[in-house]
């Protein structure tokens, strides 16, 4: 019954990261105007953009073929990270790695079936250098990263990610 109960609590940290991933695009779809950055802080932009590719603009120029590829490539590893979840209940730090990765993959796998490419909308700056456009989706996939490989670090050097 615990296990299940886990497996429920790291569903519900995926549901709230697709939720607050969501709600944000729809409020950048809602108050932005494409390609026009709204200063917020002095390296930080509100700057709507829609991204038909990967990371880093990673294909975007294709003839459209890679919507549907990155679709079913987000749904793929949607589905592994589901398995992943059920069988590492025991790995707390792996959980809520997994979970952000999940509700980050489904977030922008929802937007290139609804818009047929990424919303992206937060711009870091300095200078006159950008970082490339992101959303919270991706934030929450590279947490998600961060957390597997520090989780993956202090089990090297002899300490579980149980203990936390």
């Amino acid at each position: 019954m615990t296990t299940n109960l886990s497996f429920l609590r790291c569903l519900a940290i995926a549901v709230i990261t697709l939720l607050l991933d969501q709600l944000s695009k729809w409020s950048a779809l809602s108050n932005l105007h494409i390609g026009i950055p709204e200063p917020v802080l002095p390296f930080l932009n509100w700057l709507l953009l829609f991204n038909p590719g990967a990371a880093f603009s990673f294909l975007a120029q294709g003839s459209g073929w890679q919507r549907w590829f990155f679709t079913a490539l987000g749904l793929a590893a949607s589905a592994y990270i589901l398995w992943l979840l059920h069988k590492s209940q025991g790995d707390k730090m792996l959980c809520w790695a997994l979970s952000l990765i999940l509700g980050g993959a489904l977030g922008n796998v929802l937007d290139r079936i609804m818009y047929g490419a990424v919303v992206d909308f937060i711009d870091l700056h300095y200078a006159n250098w950008h970082w490339p456009a992101f959303n919270i989706a991706d934030s929450a996939i590279c947490i998600g990263a961060g957390l597997i490989i520090w989780g993956e670090l202090r089990k090297s050097f002899g300490k579980t990610s149980q203990s936390l």
